[in-house]
C-alpha cells in the first residue's frame, strides 16, 4: 500500500511517501480502499508535535477516510464487499488502505460524494456538538462564528440556522470570506481584522450580545469575545489557533451568569451512540441538501506536504481533501 508519514517532528518537508504492507483484517475488522481523505488543523498539529495529546513517532496522519469495502471479517455483520463507507480514525488516513473496526464505519448514501462525506466527519461533528452539545444552543439565540470561512465555520453557519438560530453573526477576515458565510445562511457579517470589530457586534445585538460564540483562536480574541457575551451567554472554544494562551479571570463571568466551555470531539467519539447517530444525521443533512460543504480543493496524495504548506498559509477556504 501507499502512504504518508513523518519520523520526526517539522514542516511539511518531513511528510513522506512509504510503502508498508497491507495489515490482515480481523474477524470483525474490514479493510477499505481509501477514494478520498480529509486535511486538518489537527494533522498540521500532529506533524509539529504541538497537538493537545502526544504524538507517537513515526507516524501516519489523517483522520477522516472515505472509500469502499473490499475485505471484511468473517464475524461482521451489516456490511459487505463494495459498501460506500466513512470512518473517523485515530491516525493512519493518509493512505490508499486502512484496516478499521466495523463498529467504526458509517454508510454514505448515494447521494453524497466520497469528498463530500469526508468533509463532515471532524468539521461536521464538531460544529454539531459545539452548538448541540456545549453550547446548549435554544431557537431564536443569537450565534457568534469567528472564522466563519473555515471547515468548522461554515457548517456552523447552516447547523445554527437549522437548529432554530434567530440570528448569525459571522466573522473572517476578508470580504470574499464574508461572502461565502453570507451565502450559507449567516445574516449579519464583521471583518474581525478591522479595529473595535467587538464594538460592531454589540451594536448588531443592540448591546445584548451573543448566546453562543464558537471560539478557536485565542489570545486577544478570546477575551474580545467574551465582551461580545449577553447574560447567559456560552463562549465555546475549541482550538488556540493563534498559539496564545489568553489568561483568564473565571471570576469575571459570575456577574452576567456566563460560561466558557472547552470541546474536544475525541471525547465525543468515546460514546459511539452520540458520535454515530450525530454523523448519520449530518449525512442525512448533506443528502437532503440541507447543508453543503465546501471543496476547498482536490489533491494527489503525494501532494500531502504542499497541502499542509497552503493550509497553514490560511489562504483557502473549505475543505481540502487528499485522493490516493
Amino acid at each position: 500500500m501507499r502512504a504518508v508519514q513523518f519520523k520526526e517532528y517539522g514542516g511539511p518537508e518531513v511528510l513522506e511517501m512509504i510503502n508498508p504492507e497491507i495489515p490482515s483484517i480481523a474477524e470483525n475488522e474490514v479493510l477499505i480502499s481509501i477514494k478520498a481523505i480529509g486535511v486538518n488543523y489537527a494533522d498540521t498539529a500532529r506533524r509539529e508535535g504541538v497537538y493537545v495529546v502526544p504524538t507517537p513517532l513515526p507516524y501516519i496522519p489523517g483522520s477522516e477516510i472515505a472509500g469502499e469495502i473490499v475485505d471484511i471479517g468473517n464475524k461482521v455483520r451489516g456490511f459487505k464487499k463494495g459498501d460506500r463507507v466513512m470512518a473517523l480514525i485515530e491516525s493512519g488516513g493518509y493512505a490508499d488502505s486502512a484496516v478499521i473496526k466495523a463498529n467504526q464505519i458509517i454508510p454514505v448514501p448515494d447521494g453524497v460524494t466520497f469528498e463530500h462525506a469526508v468533509a463532515l466527519p471532524l468539521q461536521g461533528l464538531s460544529a454539531y456538538h459545539i452548538l448541540k452539545t456545549m453550547g446548549r444552543l435554544n431557537k431564536g439565540e443569537t450565534v457568534l462564528v469567528h472564522a466563519a470561512a473555515g471547515g468548522v465555520g461554515l457548517l456552523a453557519v447552516q447547523l445554527a440556522k437549522l437548529f432554530g438560530a434567530g440570528k448569525v453573526i459571522a466573522t473572517a477576515s476578508t470580504t470574499e470570506k464574508l461572502q461565502l458565510a453570507k451565502e450559507m445562511g449567516a445574516d449579519d457579517l464583521v471583518n474581525y481584522t478591522e479595529e473595535g470589530w467587538e464594538n460592531k457586534i454589540r451594536e448588531i445585538t443592540q448591546g445584548t450580545g451573543v448566546n453562543v460564540a464558537l471560539e478557536m483562536a485565542g489570545g486577544d480574541v478570546f477575551h474580545k469575545t467574551i465582551n461580545c457575551l449577553a447574560p447567559f451567554g456560552r463562549l465555546v472554544i475549541y482550538g488556540v489557533a493563534s498559539g496564545v494562551m489568553p489568561k483568564f479571570y473565571p471570576s469575571k463571568l459570575m456577574k452576567r451568569n456566563q460560561s466558557v466551555i472547552g470541546f474536544f470531539l475525541p471525547q465525543i467519539m468515546k460514546d459511539s451512540v452520540l458520535y454515530q447517530t450525530s454523523l448519520k444525521k449530518l449525512l442525512k443533512f448533506a443528502e437532503q441538501g440541507e447543508i453543503k460543504t465546501t471543496i476547498g480543493g482536490t489533491f494527489p496524495l503525494e501532494e500531502a506536504a504542499h497541502v499542509h504548506q497552503i493550509l497553514q498559509g490560511r489562504k483557502t477556504t473549505g475543505k481540502l481533501i487528499l485522493t490516493p
